[in-house]
């Protein structure tokens, strides 16, 4: 029995002893790294599935059993607690194999702060638990400042920086106000009262209800003229009009009043595509898109935990998701029952013909669309990645790559920059600073291999990249290598070298040079890291030097702080003047006695010399 035959083995074994109840299982590596995170209603059934008939697995899942060395597992009382478990575990750990939904502070969120007696509306990335009502979230920040600036269109929310009432008086009505598109809080016309029932009618806009917005304008308009309060009225009949004209230019997909979700599966090869369209009033007023890559699992178990996850983050769930293409309705239940444990009753709905399945179809091929967009755009950046994969010998393509580099001014501010690419783009939330206060000179190579002996500390928390890159020469490899060895990580790191006009010339191992000039692609993406790294590098060098510089070398004499050296500077106009000041006068100045006078004037006169 080979090794492969050996772990199966093993782990069939160990699947057998699980209990038939429900809970969570996570998937580990030789590593111990946990790569995938499972629920199911009969644990012993589900486990023991992925290591029996390992051939009648797709090629995603069997690369994830393939490399499942152990697994540990969790009961929980019921499958609707395992789905709450395992959402919690998979944001947790990000496993590699999971379908994985963005940190919602990504997503932008219209915000109304209802507490305040004038509240305005605005576009933010976090929800918080203050009061406030939120709305969304939306499928871009663009989408979000769209529904801002049609709200303060049509309602004339203003949209300035002052705030009522407080500014009430105090500051004159601007052009907005005059030309009919604010309701002008400034002027003190606008009761408290008025501008409730206004932030109402903005509510039921933002929730998706235009029809019963409309009715209720033109109510208004209609009451307000039969009292001859005809300004009032002509205002009314300004915002019925804006509605009207939004209403046209979007996209009228079903009966006024209907209300719903409509979510639709493209699966490729390369990538797949999940599809939300949102539907209030009859109206199409957003798409949302999640793209898959080719190792994530997307089997109808995870796609349902997905949806679980993103309906999790979102404030308006209509009564009705109709599931389409791509999407069975078998785990619908499951669905339901995690939202109403969120407080939400919605029909989940797997339409057969009718208006909603022609919603679904467009849905589906809309995420058909993106994907293949989202291919083109990658091209590039993934045959380059495959391509310097191959010229390095790697293992695998190197999903994500950090850099690291170092700058200094002389011996001073010596500091490390990691930056790491995902896919080959920048990936800002992986950028991090090391600052050496510590080493009395300038030393490259120490700087290098403490910076890399730093970051594994974190290892755990912050997983590390696929592939390393230095920009550096051998000495740097060298030295970093030495450190891997040491902490017994593996892991492929190579340097970035410079010709004398300061370009990317080549990549060293340490011992040889790989020439990349002619894979113009790879070349472009080692050039790009290489100027990443560079400038992140230097950017925060000069930050940490420019708060230096702020700070007056007074602080430096014993017994002055940065008050009594503030105090200085201002009573004798700067530095100049204080060099050219006597004892007697320095020691004038309030809090400063002639001691500490005569110890400024010799410091100064060393500095000098």
């Amino acid at each position: 029995m080979n090794e492969k035959e050996q772990r199966l083995r093993s782990l069939r074994e160990k699947a057998a002893a699980l209990p038939l109840r429900p809970g969570v299982y996570l998937m580990k590596n030789s590593d111990g790294k946990v790569i995938y995170v499972g629920k199911s209603k009969a644990l012993r059934n589900r486990v023991s599935s992925y290591f029996q008939g390992i051939e009648r697995h797709n090629l995603k899942t069997l690369r994830m059993v393939m490399s499942v060395k152990d697994f540990d597992w969790m009961p929980t009382d019921s499958e609707i607690e395992a789905l709450a478990l395992e959402n919690k575990l998979i944001k947790l750990y990000q496993p590699k194999y999971n379908i994985r939904l963005k940190d919602g502070k990504s997503y932008p969120y219209i915000r109304m702060p209802i507490k305040e007696a004038y509240p305005k509306i605005y576009v933010t990335r976090e929800r918080k638990e203050d009061g406030a009502r939120y709305f969304g979230p939306y499928s871009g920040i663009s989408v979000a400042y769209e529904i801002v600036d049609s709200v303060k269109r049509i309602f004339g929310i203003p949209g300035c920086k002052y705030r009522f009432p407080q500014e009430i008086g105090k500051i004159r009505p601007c052009l907005y106000s005059q030309i009919g598109q604010c309701v002008a809080p400034c002027t003190g016309n606008v009761s408290t009262e008025e501008y409730a029932l206004l932030m109402e009618d903005v509510t039921e806009f933002l929730r998706g209800n235009y029809r019963k917005t409309a009715a209720v304008l033109q109510e208004r308009m209609t009451f307000a003229a039969e009292n001859l309060r005809f300004e009032l009225a002509a205002r009314y009949r300004d915002r019925l009009k804006a509605l009207e004209r939004l209403q046209d230019k979007q996209k009228v997909v079903g009966a006024p009043g209907a209300r719903y979700d409509a979510v639709s599966l493209y699966q490729g090869d390369l990538c797949s595509c999940l599809c939300l369209g949102y539907i209030r009033d009859g109206v199409l007023i957003d798409r949302e898109y999640h793209v898959f890559g080719a190792d994530q699992i997307l089997e109808e178990e995870d796609l349902m935990d997905f949806l679980c996850r993103l309906y999790q983050r979102h404030t308006d769930i209509p009564p009705q998701i109709c599931l389409g293409f791509g999407v069975c309705a078998e785990n619908g239940a499951l669905f339901s029952e995690y939202l109403v444990s969120l407080g939400v009753h919605t029909e989940i709905h797997e339409p057969k013909r009718g208006d909603k399945k022609a919603i679904c179809e467009l849905m589906h091929e809309s995420a058909k669309e993106h994907a293949a967009e989202y291919i083109r755009q990658n091209e590039k950046g993934n045959t380059a990645l495959a391509t310097l994969s191959c010229l390095l010998g790697l293992a695998s393509v190197p999903e994500t790559i950090e850099s690291v580099d170092i700058s200094n001014l002389g011996n001073e501010q010596i500091t490390a920059g990691l930056i790491r690419f995902t896919d080959g783009k920048p990936d800002k939330s992986g950028y991090r600073t090391f600052k050496f206060p510590e080493m009395a000179g300038q030393d490259d190579y120490y700087a290098m291999a403490e910076c890399i002996r730093r970051r594994l500390r974190h290892k755990e928390s912050w997983p590390l990249p696929d592939l390393l890159l230095l920009d550096g020469g051998k000495g740097h490899v060298t030295a970093v290598k030495a450190v891997l060895q040491e902490e017994g990580v593996i892991l492929p790191v190579f340097g970035m070298v410079k010709d004398e006009y300061h370009k990317t010339r080549c990549i060293t191992d340490g011992t040889g040079e790989i020439s990349i000039a002619g894979e113009q692609s790879v070349f472009s993406l080692i050039y790009r890291i290489q100027e990443e790294v560079h400038r992140y590098t230097v950017g925060r060098m000069m930050q940490g030097k420019r708060k230096t510089l702020s700070r007056s070398i007074l602080c430096d004499v014993p017994g002055v702080g940065e008050k009594k050296a503030a105090l200085i500077l201002k009573t004798f106009g700067g530095l100049a003047g204080v060099k050219q000041a006597s004892v007697e006068e320095i020691a004038s100045v309030k809090g400063i006695n002639r001691e500490i006078a005569e110890t400024i004037v010799r410091f100064l006169k060393e500095k000098k010399k």
